[in-house]
């Protein structure tokens, strides 16, 4: 394993590890205006939402790695301590990564990368049409994290009023995550897409009180067969099989089939029967795969 020491390493170098390593990061592409009136436009991809209530998002906007500049969109909270975060969708990715260009002070990226603005009703800078979610905040703090090349300038944006594209919404009027189409950034030039062919739910452990990996049994826990993944998914279940559930599932066709073919043969039984209960776990029968690896 290739060990470093942040120390050692220049602020470019720093920089490529982290933002490989550290990712996929939410965008946030961020409107503000200075006193002057002048517009400007900026995605960053140091970002989250840090707070709900209040309802909080953090972003820096870093100084330049190359020369220790600051950045307009820095300079213009700074005078006008308001901005609107608009949440970056695949549509408009190539626009915002030209937003990102360094045009000189007072150039509207607004223009420049053809969007859409649109007048926002509790702050000045406006909103970015063509963004599915348009969050209106106030500046509440901005903390400094450093004078030197590539140091954050910590902003905390609390969010006022929200605006959300109706056809990104399901029945109930909640976001639906396969609409919203999001991108997130990688390293380097590299984005990624969050579409429907990559979503995956992972059932939330704080609804139960999962018995934990700790307490499976060791050839399961051990198993050449089951991943990390799949163990995860057994040790968050609250109790185990009950002998009669397990007994009533033994008429179960494929299980059934692997006990008559492996009788007097344990290690060959055990190595199939983890591979179905790791194929049932795949399909999220977690309970139905308990019932396999205790038959």
């Amino acid at each position: 394993m290739l060990t470093l020491n942040t120390a050692d390493l220049k602020p470019a170098e720093l920089q490529n590890y982290l933002q490989y390593a550290i990712a996929p990061r939410p965008i946030c592409f961020v409107s503000t205006i200075d006193k002057k009136g002048n517009v400007n436009l900026s995605p960053f991809s140091f970002f989250n939402i840090f707070s709900i209530n209040p309802p909080v998002c953090v972003f820096s906007p870093s100084r330049r790695v190359r020369d220790n500049t600051t950045k307009h969109s820095l300079e213009n909270i700074l005078e006008v301590p308001e901005c609107v975060i608009n949440i970056v969708n695949y549509d408009m990715v190539q626009q915002t990564s030209l937003a990102s260009v360094e045009y000189p002070k007072g150039v509207n990226e607004f223009v420049k990368a053809g969007f859409t603005q649109l007048h926002s009703e509790l702050v000045r800078p406006p909103r970015v049409a063509e963004s599915p979610v348009q969050m209106e905040c106030l500046i509440s703090q901005v903390i400094p994290l450093g004078e030197n090349a590539g140091a954050g300038n910590l902003v905390l944006a609390e969010i006022q009023r929200i605006h959300i594209n109706e056809d990104i919404l399901d029945q109930s009027g909640k976001i639906d995550q396969a609409k919203i189409d999001l991108v997130a950034r990688l390293g380097g030039d590299w984005y990624c897409r969050v579409g429907v062919d990559n979503l995956f739910e992972v059932e939330k452990p704080v609804r139960t009180l999962g018995i934990g990996v700790d307490s499976l049994p060791a050839s399961i826990r051990n198993s050449e067969i089951l991943t990390g993944n799949n163990l995860g998914q057994l040790g968050n279940v609250e109790s185990l099989p009950s002998d009669d559930e397990i007994t009533s599932f033994r008429s179960d066709p494929e299980l059934r089939q692997i006990l008559d073919a492996t009788i007097g043969d344990s290690q060959t039984r055990e190595r199939e029967l983890h591979q179905y209960a790791r194929k049932l776990l795949e399909i999220k029968e977690v309970h139905k795969a308990w019932k396999v690896l205790l038959s």
